[in-house]
């Protein structure tokens, strides 16, 4: 069986954060304090200002404890996995864990990439569900907004797009006439965009300096989907910036691998989500192709073109496909559970408040979409708060 370790990036930091791994690596804890000039264990443990969820902040911030975290796992007497991937700022990380820099030239390339893109400014992202890239790609096209960019490819049916705020929130309305859910997150900047071209150049400038070691663990690139080529670690920083992070991509590449096992490190539970679903897309890609080699007849492949009837609910990702228990749940959740309802879920600390209505993912998941958490959760991993 092999191994990959992943790790976050943004959007998955929260308050307390780190716990104790702050004082059980204090020689990395005071290393990254003078780097910083700030208290790393206070910023994550108490959010003085809430400055957990600034850019500038929030980078450095998830590098160090997930970091910590592979560290705990090494001094636990686990062996070095046989491939290592990280999203977007995960990515540092990940070359981290591959003994491509050293924990402080690291933290110091994060703090500097994560004050340029604090500098970004009315810039936007959506997060696209029950869509695919090719869809997302045409609807653009037909609403003449050719000045959005597709960010994260983070699973088939979960795509972020990214461009100006204006742009954006122009863009929303041909979506939903296209029975798309779209949904805007809270960010300052086009991240992963060409709106952050100017970033990543002022990134390169900085980064031409720092010498990288060879890599001794397989590091997926998140522009390429692939293991990286060593002899061009700094460009694929530089074009980390400002182009998709290809993360289903990525994952497929190490599910062809074969046997493989992933682990989640840091803080949350975001890419285990994820791997999962592409896990599920992956084996039904497997079965698609068997039976294409054995069934290949002109009415398959015509059945496989049928357009979707207009009457198919609006929920529907695949035809044919969905579960009715799940639709059962999604249409009683939504019957009493307005948006903007407060929940509480054992895999998270903090209440949370949904942000969509309950729909269905993937085919059979009834889930719904959680505000600050960006992201969702099972409607079984979570009930109702007290009032």
């Amino acid at each position: 069986m092999k191994k990959t370790y992943l790790f976050p990036g943004q959007g998955s930091q929260r308050k307390g954060m780190g716990g104790e791994l702050f004082d059980e690596f204090p020689a990395l804890v005071k290393k990254a304090d003078k780097i910083l000039g700030y208290s790393i264990k206070e910023l994550c443990l108490e959010n003085p200002d809430q400055k957990l969820n600034q850019t500038q902040y929030t980078q450095p911030a998830l590098y160090v404890v997930n970091a910590l975290s592979y560290e705990k796992k090494l001094k636990d007497g686990e062996k070095e996995p046989d491939f290592v991937a990280g999203h977007s700022l995960g990515e540092y990380n990940a070359l981290l864990a591959a003994g491509v820099f050293s924990f402080e030239s690291g933290l110091r390339l994060v703090k500097k990439r994560g004050e340029l893109m604090s500098e970004a400014k009315n810039g936007g992202m959506a997060a696209i569900l029950n869509s695919s890239e090719e869809q997302i790609q045409e609807i653009l096209k037909d609403a003449k907004l050719s000045t959005i960019d597709i960010a994260n490819l983070n699973a088939s049916s979960q795509i972020v797009i990214s461009g100006l705020r204006e742009d954006i929130n122009s863009a929303q309305p041909f979506f939903e006439k296209a029975d798309v859910m779209f949904i805007p997150l809270n960010t300052s900047g086009a991240f992963h965009s060409r709106y952050m071209k100017e970033a990543a150049d002022e990134f390169g400038k900085f980064i031409k300096k720092k010498r990288f070691n060879k890599s001794k663990i397989d590091v997926i690139a998140n522009v390429t989907g692939k293991p990286y080529d060593q002899s061009n670690t700094s460009q694929h920083l530089v074009d980390q910036l400002f182009n998709s992070v290809r993360w289903s991509e990525s994952m497929t590449y190490l599910l062809q691998q074969e046997d493989m096992e992933f682990e989640e490190l840091g803080v949350g539970d975001v890419l285990t989500k994820l791997t999962g679903y592409i896990k599920k897309d992956f084996a039904k890609t497997q079965g698609q192709s068997v039976e294409k080699k054995e069934v290949a007849t002109p009415t398959a492949s015509n059945e496989t073109k049928e357009p979707a009837k207009k009457e198919e609910p609006k929920t529907q990702v695949a035809k044919g496909n969905i579960s009715s228990g799940a639709t059962k749940l999604v249409a009683q959740w939504n019957e009493t559970n307005p948006i903007g309802t407060k929940v509480i879920s054992d895999f998270y600390e903090n209440e949370l408040e949904t942000r969509s209505q309950a729909t269905i993912l993937f085919g059979h998941r009834a889930a719904v979409y959680m505000k600050g958490y960006n992201g969702y959760f099972d409607l079984r991993e979570v009930k109702l708060a007290q009032k």
